[in-house]
């Protein structure tokens, strides 16, 4: 079921011009705003998943404020030109602005769930329910730009893109660090089997690695070492490797164009499938067909 966030909101001096512009990709949904503001605009905030809100832009002249209660005091992010809030789930958080004509920002909504499959054990769970109000990350800044440009694009680049970016964000925001390598268990017979049974009956397709470790029972990090500790390769290489094998016998066995070859092996075009499997025996297509004469 495709990720969709809920909040609810009571705004006051808010004009939203041209629309929402919104991509989702797994786990994170990206909402873009660019708003007029009334000189004492405000606005209300309540999101069921855990949130970033970063101002892109419009924050040269006034004041933005922020509060998480009703009673509370306003933080103010004065000196911030582009400040980030991190909002858990559930938790209100009350915006104010002062003589802002207009601000561009984003909003990153989490799913929770999603990524913890990715992650699995790396995330610490405890820092997802602590907010951070009016803090500013420069990593965090390029990367939001950059999904940004995403939502506005009409002819948006390759998922994997998006989601790369929105995962990136994940990681800085939360500082997942890679760990100190140690010797990784391997997966057992069943799980090998399931696994790689699946890559060879699927070879033609792009598996995604969610659909691997879920085969499993496992998070889409501890398949992914474990598989690489079982196997000596990434699945990504060990599915690779197998969509190779398959074309080598189809290049012996049936006298199909190399481009219908690269149409059943699922590339984009005969460029790709060239280039992809010199890549990986040294030759082309059509140079190996001739050495196996």
């Amino acid at each position: 079921m495709t990720f969709q966030p809920r909040m609810s909101t009571k705004i006051n001096g808010f004009s939203v011009v041209g629309g929402l512009q919104q991509r989702s990709w797994d786990g994170v949904v990206a909402d873009l705003f660019s708003v007029d503001c009334a000189p004492d605009a405000s606005g209300q905030y309540e999101a069921r998943d855990p949130r970033l809100f970063i101002v892109l832009d419009g924050l040269k002249t006034g004041k933005f404020n922020v509060r998480l209660g009703a009673e509370s005091k306003d933080l103010a992010g004065e000196g911030v030109t582009n400040p980030m809030c991190y909002v858990p789930a559930g938790m209100p958080l009350w915006a104010r602005l002062d003589n802002v004509k207009h601000i561009r920002h984003i909003d990153l909504h989490f799913n929770v769930k999603s990524l913890v499959k990715r992650f699995g054990e790396d995330i610490d769970l405890t820092a997802i329910t602590r907010p951070r109000l009016m803090f500013s990350d420069a990593r965090i800044l390029s990367l939001a730009n950059l999904l940004a440009g995403e939502c506005a694009n009409n002819e948006p680049l390759h998922q994997l893109y998006g989601e790369s970016l929105a995962i990136a964000v994940f990681s800085v925001l939360f500082d997942i660090k890679a760990k100190t390598e140690r010797k990784r268990s391997r997966l057992a017979p069943w799980q090998l089997r399931r696994a790689t049974d699946y890559m060879e009956a699927h070879w033609m397709q792009t598996i995604r690695l969610q659909e691997l470790a879920e085969l499993t029972g496992l998070s889409q990090s501890h398949f992914g070492h474990a598989f690489k500790a079982s196997t000596g390769m990434p699945p990504h290489q060990w599915q690779m490797s197998i969509r190779i094998r398959r074309i080598e016998e189809m290049l012996l066995r049936t006298s199909h164009s190399l481009n219908h070859i690269a149409e059943l092996a699922g590339f984009a075009d005969q460029a790709h499938f060239t280039r992809v499997f010199r890549q990986h025996t040294g030759l082309t297509p059509a140079a190996w067909q001739r050495s196996q004469k």
